[in-house]
């Protein structure tokens, strides 16, 4: 099989309905390809949908909502076994509207590119066919603090796609929304982090990756219309919590290496390296966790108590699950990476603030040399 095609549901009957022929006409032209419906222990009916009007479509069901990041790793497992195991996986979402010829291009750029671990479609919005969509627009950065944004989409504004971003890019992250990922880097990152449930979790796959020499990259020539807000909405409590404790679990996950390699590349010995990589984390966690209190003080004070409690109750969690690496798997991963890591996109400045001082006019105002080059 060349590539796995892998929609995780959960209770999204509708949006099966109403997007899946359209997906299957699209793939029937790609040779190699073949679609798979992983069921979340949906409640809504959408297993026996499937069963009575998508029979010939391979559906996985799991007795229980594992999440997108279980689900996902449960369905790559099923999937990966036997002879013919997939050279690359997709990733897509039940609210995702697919156009003509959207999966070439991806597989094509694979192909060309044996060091791309990870591309993806510009994504555009399905209410709004020319602007982009928030949940990835035209490929993801983030700034010193670890909050993510995108070409085309910075926090909550939007731009219009002019063809602005129609050169393929490296970027720091692509969506999850839609992403093809190259298996033998998805298994040399160990999976998704069961951890994150859902949200960021493709920042932290992506991060990781460049940590071992992947490249993330946006392919223009393919687009995809993306609903948004299929499994959680946009305004949803759980949603903001999930944001929040799973942004703290992704830096603990990789800036201790990344900064490790960058003092590595200064000169540093291995175990100076180790030794300031993680000092310098410890110190930017500390200020990422300084500015999540202010932001659920500006909640408390305008009265989002739901809101603020999502931050307190994220922070109490994360305490729970942190992990930070110890100086010998630090000392481990930059003995074994060193030459190899390629961390790019990380921005010098605070984006919240650039967005807050120069409003629609930050797209033009975000340059290349605001960004940081870790390889």
């Amino acid at each position: 099989m060349k590539v796995a095609i892998v929609i995780l549901n959960w209770n999204t009957v509708g949006f099966l309905q109403s997007f899946l022929p359209g997906l299957l006409t699209s793939v029937r032209k790609v040779e190699g390809a073949e679609v798979f419906v992983a069921d979340n222990a949906s409640t809504d009916g959408s297993y026996e949908m499937m069963q009575k009007s998508f029979p010939t479509v391979r559906t996985l069901r799991f007795e229980t909502n594992l999440g997108f990041t279980g689900g996902y790793n449960k369905a790559f497992e099923e999937v990966n076994k036997g002879p013919d195991a997939p050279e690359y996986f997709l990733l897509i979402n039940s609210d995702i509207e697919v156009t003509h010829n959207w999966l070439q291009p991806l597989i094509d750029h694979m192909d060309a590119d044996m060091q791309c671990g990870a591309c993806a479609p510009k994504l555009h919005s399905w209410q709004e066919k020319d602007m982009f969509e928030y949940a990835g627009a035209a490929g993801g950065y983030i700034d010193r603090y670890g909050y993510p944004f995108c070409r085309g989409r910075i926090l909550k504004r939007l731009e219009k796609d002019y063809g602005q971003y129609n050169t393929p890019a490296d970027v720091f992250w692509a969506t999850g929304a839609c992403l093809m990922v190259r298996s033998k880097a998805f298994k040399e990152v160990g999976k998704l982090d069961n951890r994150f449930f859902a949200h960021m979790e493709e920042i932290d796959m992506c991060w990781k990756m460049q940590l071992k020499g992947w490249k993330i990259t946006i392919v223009p020539e393919s687009i995809v219309y993306h609903v948004g807000g299929g499994t959680l909405p946009a305004s949803s409590p759980f949603k903001l919590f999930l944001n929040y404790r799973n942004n703290l679990l992704m830096l603990d996950n990789n800036l201790a290496f990344t900064f490790a390699a960058d003092e590595l590349k200064k000169g540093n010995s291995l175990e100076n390296a180790a030794s300031k990589g993680i000092s310098k984390a410890n110190k930017r966690i500390f200020i990422r966790k300084c500015l999540d209190m202010l932001s659920a003080s500006v909640y408390l004070a305008t009265f989002r108590i739901e809101n603020f409690m999502s931050v307190w109750k994220a922070h109490k969690e994360y305490r729970k699950m942190t992990h930070r690496p110890t100086h010998e798997e630090v000392l481990s991963h930059i003995q074994s990476f060193a030459g190899r890591i390629n961390v790019k996109g990380i921005y010098r400045k605070w984006i919240i603030m650039e967005s807050l001082l120069k409003g629609r006019n930050v797209f033009r105002c975000i340059r290349k040399k605001d960004f940081i080059d870790y390889s």
